[in-house]
């Protein structure tokens, strides 16, 4: 905080207490801060906001008791009269003991007039002192308020008085304030570089962030200017569909700079919270005496080294990919067929798939093919047509056979691929979209031969059509295999009945001594026909 008023009441400081955050605020006015978070959470572990910089912070479990004294916001102004009761730290200051170097409000001061001990002291009015320096003003101990702080625990990592080296503070490491104080400034000190250094990049950053966010400007300012020269050549139609299409792209523009603004807000107010304790801690090294650096300096070295953790983006980038389409279909309107769009979506080759269950086999002049799902550069589908899609497909072997696919765009993103191959064997098939591959191409193609249907009947039925002569040949030209077998009718025959073909189908214009065969006999016929 700055000056030598509280910025809640704008009274002079009584009993100024240091918050986290290093903003000051009298005790009193700290105490009517209301608790934030559930009603029912205890006192002792409630945090406040702070008015000055709206940071939530959480209260020591002794409440505002326990939070840091700020007493270079009583020396800052120099005037004494501004300072709290240093025995009861609820009351204004009026008066100031010269033996003891206490100041006292009015109730104290009668206090200590009345005891025995202090009843011999020396008290003047506040107005008489305002010339001495805060800096000769001793501080004592709370937990003792005779004696003065003039020791530095190494383990607790505080000043303490005579009696708390054999009291609370037994056997724990301890030497003099003026022997402690160069090691504990420098190390504030390099805090303190450390964090002038990243606030120096902090500044670039949201210079480049201000550069952004009119390029950002610039480009949806000149998208507007291409939207209003296409719609122009149109009526009443085209000036609707303009005027749609500038609303739309006024609130990707409204999107993309919220999105800028909110980061940059969030970067300002790291910022300043970085400059609020660049000036603290300036303050502190600069005009605080030995004493009042060893008392604050715990808290500011963990605010400032809290401030150097928090991580940000020194490079800054935002998603301007707004683009205009004048060739991209926009329905009707008026009974016009409208084209423009303004697309917010680019597709990537290299996200774009095949999908199809022979994709790597086809048969010979059988119609086959497979499906290109497009997807933009974030792996999410188009839903739209209109790219250049290309697919071509070349014999391996034969350099001069090549089959001529076709391409149909569904218009939602996917491109169906026929095709029909006229000689079998091994082709590369390679797809394009804007001129590259996409996933998975090129990729092989085996084309197999046509199936050859069989166009005789089975060598069994010839046996036993012929009254089992074992020389009969079937109409594909082959002969009975061994003796008795087929369709396992014996030779005991019996003019007339069906006749089974070699695709396992009844005619009645042959005729089989046997008739039907068994389903195992069957299975064999199946056998013989293969080989």
């Amino acid at each position: 905080s700055s000056g030598t008023r509280c910025p809640v009441c704008a009274e002079p400081w009584v009993s100024p207490r240091l918050l986290p955050c290093l903003h000051s605020l009298c005790a009193p006015c700290l105490r009517r801060l209301g608790p934030l978070g559930e009603p029912g959470r205890a006192a002792a572990a409630r945090s406040v906001l702070c008015p000055v910089c709206d940071a939530e912070v959480a209260l020591p479990p002794g409440g505002v008791g326990q939070l840091t004294p700020d007493y270079l916001a009583l020396s800052r102004g120099g005037a004494a009269a501004a300072a709290g009761c240093d025995l009861c730290a609820d009351g204004a200051a009026v008066r100031r003991c010269l033996t003891c170097g206490a100041n006292l409000c009015l109730f104290c001061c009668q206090a200590h007039r009345r005891q025995k001990k202090t009843s011999s002291h020396a008290v003047m009015e506040l107005e008489s002192t305002k010339d001495c320096s805060q800096a000769e003003k001793p501080l004592f101990c709370p937990s003792h308020p005779t004696e003065r702080l003039r020791l530095f625990c190494e383990q607790c990592d505080q000043p303490v008085c005579r009696d708390c080296v054999v009291d609370r503070h037994r056997q724990h490491p301890y030497d003099f304030t003026g022997n402690v104080i160069h090691r504990h400034g420098d190390a504030l000190r390099e805090l303190l570089k450390s964090t002038q250094q990243r606030m120096g990049t902090l500044e670039g950053v949201l210079s480049q962030m201000d550069d952004m966010g009119s390029a950002l400007r610039d480009h949806t300012e000149a998208v507007a200017t291409e939207i209003c020269l296409f719609a122009s050549g149109y009526v009443k139609a085209i000036e609707e569909h303009r005027d749609q299409l500038l609303k739309q792209l006024e609130d990707l523009k409204v999107q993309k700079e919220n999105l800028l603004h909110l980061r940059k807000a969030q970067l300002q107010q790291l910022l300043l919270d970085m400059r609020t304790g660049v000036e603290f801690t300036e303050r502190l090294l600069t005009s605080g005496s030995d004493l009042e650096i060893l008392i604050t300096k715990g808290v500011v070295a963990s605010r400032l080294a809290k401030l150097n953790s928090v991580a940000y983006n020194t490079h800054p980038s935002v998603d301007d990919g707004i683009h205009f389409s004048p060739q991209e279909r926009a329905g009707q309107c008026r009974g016009y067929e409208l084209f423009g769009a303004i697309l917010n979506k680019v597709v990537d080759p290299a996200r774009c798939t095949l999908h199809g269950q022979d994709l790597h086999s086809a048969r010979q002049n059988q119609l086959t093919g497979f499906t290109l799902l497009c997807s933009d550069t974030t792996g999410e589908r188009m839903g739209r047509g209109g790219e250049a899609v290309q697919v071509t497909i070349t014999h391996k072997d034969k350099r001069d056979c090549a089959v001529k696919p076709k391409v149909c765009d569904n218009g939602d993103g996917t491109y169906h691929v026929s095709y029909s191959p006229e000689e079998p064997g091994l082709y590369a098939v390679c797809v394009y979209v804007k001129g590259q591959h996409v996933k998975g191409s090129p990729f092989t193609l085996m084309v197999k031969n046509k199936i050859r249907e069989h166009q005789g009947v089975f060598h069994c039925c010839t046996f036993c059509s012929s009254g089992g002569q074992k020389a009969a040949r079937c109409a594909c030209g082959g002969t009975m295999p061994g003796g008795y077998q087929g369709c396992g009718h014996g030779h005991k025959g019996h003019p007339g009945g069906p006749h089974w073909s070699c695709c396992g189908q009844v005619k009645e214009s042959s005729e089989c001594l046997g008739g039907p065969p068994s389903d195992t006999s069957q299975r064999s016929l199946l056998r013989t026909v293969a080989l």
